[in-house]
């Protein structure tokens, strides 16, 4: 998603993966982070996609051998031009932001389906150009980033109800810094981070108990130029910024009390031409960037110590604008939206992180696709792999 600024055309979004971090072999889960690995291997899976050129979410099955089928009934009614997309974590809703009508669409999830039915009273209002959008691990709070205009930007907090409809917590908005284009939650659920592009920096927020946010002390902490996406690794120790602007990954090391960022050694690390977004995978051995500039997938194998080290072969080849994507709950495959080629890249994941095309990659998509989130079918549930 690229925003009003000179650099960027339009506003969008996305969402921190849960995961596990390693250097190689996956650690055990933190318990008090929650665990979306043990799932059903039969599970059924489904993707979204934001059409951000457009006015609607494309809904898709995900095949056995990582082939997407559209749903149904695809692609849903959203509002214009929406740019982000998630599913919270109880795995019954999906909230996706409209960046042109700036309001956020919230809908029902068909476990059987996968069909999208927009709950009562949605759309639910935001700020202005709402790009990202992502919930807590609890499934209690979403949040919405807004570019805004000049230096206005901020996040809308609200609590989600039992019926999935939105409600402002008290003192929302929270200001940001300028040009919010994305944001993201840490999987212990205390943590909201927001890139600024506009500031190169990230803002740090505690949230209450209602979901209101306070300013983590340091906040906000420097980034490169143009930050763009983030994503925290799912034991909450490392967090990673794409700088589109300098075309590398920022990487922190999270303070588990009190959510302030620190540096990690070697960062930034160097990625592709206009690095987009950024995406964990639920083991956290590995994360992807999408570079819109190279049209192509940067691969780092995490280490224990939160560096990042390239995947032999990285960049993959994706499409024209490749930029936001996720990966799918079983681990096995990845896939990138192509906003200047309407269609979405899938991979297989090999062990080592390498990336290899699905057969019929690339996949039809709407007009402009912007962010991906997915979840798989347990107990009548989709539990998603973004958060």
């Amino acid at each position: 998603m690229r925003n009003s600024t000179a650099v960027f055309t339009a506003a969008a979004a996305a969402i921190a993966l849960l995961s596990a971090c390693s250097s190689g072999t996956s650690q055990g889960p933190d318990p008090s982070i929650p665990s979306y690995a043990a799932l059903p291997k039969a599970a059924v899976e489904f993707a979204y996609e934001a059409n951000e050129g457009s006015t609607n979410v494309s809904g898709y099955k995900i095949e056995s051998d990582g082939t997407l089928t559209p749903l149904k009934g695809s692609p849903f009614a959203a509002g214009s031009q929406p740019s982000g997309v998630a599913v919270d974590a109880t795995g019954k809703f999906a909230i996706a932001s409209n960046a042109g009508s700036s309001n956020a669409s919230a809908f029902t999830i068909d476990a059987t389906s996968g069909a999208l039915t927009q709950v009562k009273g949605s759309p639910f209002g935001a700020g202005f150009e709402p790009s990202g959008v992502a919930t807590d691990s609890t499934g209690k709070f979403a949040f919405v980033a807004n570019v805004g205009v000049s230096s206005s930007s901020n996040v809308s907090a609200y609590a989600v109800a039992s019926s999935g409809a939105l409600t402002p917590v008290k003192g929302s908005p929270f200001a940001a810094g300028t040009s919010a284009q994305y944001v993201a939650t840490d999987p212990s659920g205390k943590f909201v981070y927001v890139p600024n592009a506009g500031s190169a920096n990230v803002s740090a927020y505690k949230i209450a108990s209602n979901g209101a946010l306070t300013p983590v002390k340091g906040s906000p902490f420097a980034a490169g130029s143009e930050p763009f996406g983030l994503a925290v690794d799912p034991t909450a120790k490392f967090a990673y910024v794409s700088n589109y602007g300098s075309s590398n990954v920022s990487a922190y090391t999270v303070n588990a009390t009190s959510g302030a960022l620190t540096p990690v050694k070697g960062s930034p690390f160097a990625a592709g031409t206009e690095a987009c977004s950024v995406i964990v995978d639920p083991n956290g051995k590995f994360i992807y960037v999408p570079n819109d500039g190279g049209a192509n997938v940067s691969a780092y194998t995490i280490k224990s110590d939160g560096t990042l080290t390239p995947v032999k072969g990285s960049p993959f080849a994706a499409g024209s604008g490749a930029c936001y994507g996720a990966v799918d709950p079983s681990d096995k495959f990845l896939y990138v939206g192509n906003s200047g080629a309407a269609s979405i890249s899938g991979y297989q994941i090999g062990s080592n992180g390498a990336l290899t095309p699905l057969k019929g990659s690339p996949f039809p998509a709407g007009v402009t696709p912007a962010v991906i989130a997915t979840c798989r079918v347990t107990s009548g549930k989709c539990i998603p792999s973004l958060l």
